[in-house]
């Protein structure tokens, strides 16, 4: 078995030096298989809003696939959510992965006037995002009554011309469990899942997935993490740093114990430099790597 998925981060902040759809384009060269791009609104530092940036990168590029991680559906209706992937998606050719999630920082439901809604609303809210998407993109019509969100005789067309894959970013037991049993992926970051603790997580999703009568091979599972190809041995909070050697060696280890990609962060000011150094010194390596 290969490892075949590395997706880069593309930086969200609309000042600065970074420049999003450069990046898409550079990663697409470079042989990436997706940009991701996070979804925040609040705060003090400027940003983008990721749904028209993904919009603006699949229109700036041709093969790279383009992934929200993770829209924070108390955001946006589902069923809106579910006609804005179709529509992406479609124009795209092809090229969406839907990631979602509950939205963890508060103050930004607050500040925009939404209601904060609680963990159990947050994992409630997905799992019936989920279940509205899926209804409106294979059937005539949809009437839903959840706990959070309903739908009336809801008619999506054109339907998706194929599977929108589905991942999830979630890290508690409930949350796990939804995504092995509804999810097409789960895509956890480093700095919310350590070494440590993701595998112990991502085993809670397999045996989800196995109680719902799934597959577990059928839930892809890629890695969120910083990795810094530098010699000198300083190591980022949240991922990776070595030789090139060394980083292949933690990659082929992650991906034995159940990881089928990774999605890189890259970032200081040598940022375009990393992002080579990685396609180019990491990349064919671990895909060339076979287990």
């Amino acid at each position: 078995m290969t490892i075949s998925l590395f997706g880069l981060n593309v930086s969200i902040p609309a000042t600065g030096p970074a420049d999003p759809i450069e990046d898409a384009r550079v990663a697409e060269r470079l042989g990436f298989d997706f940009v991701s791009a996070s979804d925040h609104r609040h705060g003090d530092a400027p940003t983008f809003e990721p749904w028209t940036l993904l919009s603006s990168i699949a229109g700036a590029t041709e093969r790279i696939g383009v992934a929200s991680r993770v829209l924070a559906v108390p955001y946006r209706h589902p069923a809106v959510v579910a006609k804005m992937a179709e529509t992406l998606d479609r124009l795209s050719g092809g090229r969406l992965i839907l990631g979602l999630g509950g939205g963890y920082v508060d103050d930004e439901f607050h500040s925009f006037g939404l209601r904060v809604p609680t963990r159990r609303d947050k994992v409630d809210g997905v799992a019936e995002t989920i279940r509205i998407a899926r209804g409106l993109w294979t059937e005539p019509a949809l009437s839903f009554e959840g706990r959070l969100y309903r739908t009336e005789n809801a008619r999506l067309g054109p339907k998706p011309a194929h599977r929108i894959p589905i991942w999830l970013g979630m890290y508690r037991p409930r949350g796990l469990a939804l995504t092995g049993r509804l999810a097409d992926g789960w895509i956890p970051s480093y700095g919310f899942a350590p070494p440590e603790e993701v595998f112990g997580l991502r085993e809670l999703v397999m045996t989800a997935a196995r109680e719902a009568g799934r597959d577990p091979a059928e839930i892809t599972c890629v890695y969120n993490l910083e990795i810094r190809v530098d010699e000198s041995g300083s190591q980022p909070a949240g991922g990776l740093s070595g030789s090139p050697d060394a980083i292949v060696e933690r990659l082929v280890e992650l991906h034995r114990l159940g990881f089928h990609g990774f999605n890189v962060v890259a970032g200081g000011p040598d940022r375009a430099e990393q992002i080579e150094r990685v396609a180019r010194e990491v990349m064919p390596a671990v895909r060339g790597y076979r287990i």
